[in-house]
């Protein structure tokens, strides 16, 4: 492999050419200390983002949070329609929330379940989900069933359809990408099905919003939790929820607040009917701008060529790995994400990812045997998860530093 440090156009062949990489990686501190190849953990900010938390929470220490908050405040409105634009949504159908997994849960237990409804959702859920499945399957008397994969690994749709065809179902719920292995799962095609039975369907988007062209209109999707830490380039401890407009009115959040409803003095109250009815008063202001401006950095590159981008680099080093002897890639799926996984014979996952570290690579250690309902008998792997401003040579500092 060559040396592509992204000093000029930065692109490689078959890596996508619509970003400009050099500029990415200028705009982006970490890339001058350490090939960071852990992007569904938590992805490397843009100067921007940096800079906009930094100066928030300067204002904040200078005159007061409060008053910080109002001389910003049309910074922190612009996050709701930055987010909306992204994924192709409305503005009124976005709430700020603190991380995914909270985004998710305010969705889902806002869902009212009942004894008998069915629960579908996929063999490789993430384990945070599958234990709320589980603690309202044994409040309300739910069923959580698992559809089982396709010959590639992916959510069978005819399974999916089957189960649909049976009725009884409140919620099909599932992963956009596993956090353990590099397929995406069929999202749009789950859409058109729940739509035409007339089930709710929530999609978790966490390691797929800022890494794939997403679109909650192509999609049918009527909620959808994302984060703000991983390929979205945005603060940790920030993340949103989309809420499809028509079914918001309809949810009721487990917990509400002054910001959520509005009190009617003395014992009545009434809830808002947009996505906001999720939101709490207090917030990570800084992040929340700081979020804004990694939406609005990712539209401007472009969904379209990020995604190029990430998967062009992705097969690049699966077809480096596949011929490094005693590495096994493990993905499955017949459409890959940017997200790698592979053992190393004779070496544990963990042993690999402190050898990376101690050469300023950073990877991730993936546990398929504590997510999913189907592991398929997987043990720990390394997980290697690019991003558009990582470089082959990003690739080849990974490969050197194997065992």
């Amino acid at each position: 492999m060559g040396t592509d440090t992204g000093t000029a156009n930065g692109n490689a062949a078959g890596t996508g050419t619509g970003i400009d990489v050099g500029k990415a990686r200028a705009d982006t501190p970490g890339c001058a200390r350490v090939a960071h190849l852990n992007n569904a953990g938590a992805a490397l900010p843009p100067a921007p983002v940096i800079e906009a938390v930094a100066e928030h929470f300067a204002l904040e220490t200078t005159i007061g949070g409060y008053e910080a908050a109002e001389l910003r405040a049309d910074a922190v409105e612009h996050f709701y329609g930055a987010v909306a634009g992204l994924i192709g949504a409305r503005a009124d159908e976005i709430a700020y929330v603190e991380n995914a997994t909270r985004a998710w849960d305010l969705a889902f237990y806002a869902i009212p379940f009942a004894e008998g409804d069915r629960i579908l959702t996929t063999t490789s859920e993430y384990s945070s989900n599958a234990i709320a499945y589980q603690q309202v399957a044994a409040a309300k008397g739910a069923r959580v069933e698992v559809i089982p994969d396709d010959a590639n690994g992916t959510l069978a749709l005819d399974a999916l359809e089957a189960e649909l065809a049976k009725g009884g179902v409140r919620l099909v719920s599932l992963n956009h990408i596993p956090t353990y292995n590099g397929l995406v799962n069929p999202a749009a095609e789950v859409g058109r099905l729940c739509r035409e039975h007339g089930v709710l369907y929530l999609l978790d988007a966490c390691q797929s919003v800022g890494h794939l062209a997403v679109d909650v209109a192509e999609i049918g999707c009527d909620m959808l939790s994302g984060t703000g830490r991983k390929y979205l380039r945005g603060p940790r401890g920030t993340g949103f929820l989309y809420v499809r407009r028509e079914i918001a009115r309809t949810l009721e959040p487990p917990f509400l607040d002054l910001t959520a409803a509005e009190w009617r003095a003395p014992d009545g109250y009434e809830i808002r009917d947009d996505a906001r009815r999720f939101e709490t008063w207090e917030r990570y202001v800084a992040g929340q701008i700081g979020l804004a401006v990694a939406a609005d950095y990712a539209s401007a590159l472009g969904v379209a060529a990020i995604e190029e981008r990430v998967v062009g680099l992705a097969a690049s080093l699966r077809r480096m790995l596949a011929d490094r002897p005693g590495v096994t890639v493990l993905d499955r799926g017949e459409r890959p994400s940017g997200i790698v996984t592979f053992t190393v014979a004779g070496h544990d996952a963990a042993a690999v990812k402190a050898a990376a570290r101690e050469r300023d690579v950073n990877v991730s250690v993936a546990q398929p045997r504590t997510h999913g309902y189907d592991p398929h008998g997987l043990d720990a792997s390394v997980r290697a998860s690019v991003h558009y401003y990582n470089t082959e040579e990003d690739l080849d500092r990974l490969l050197a530093a194997l065992p």
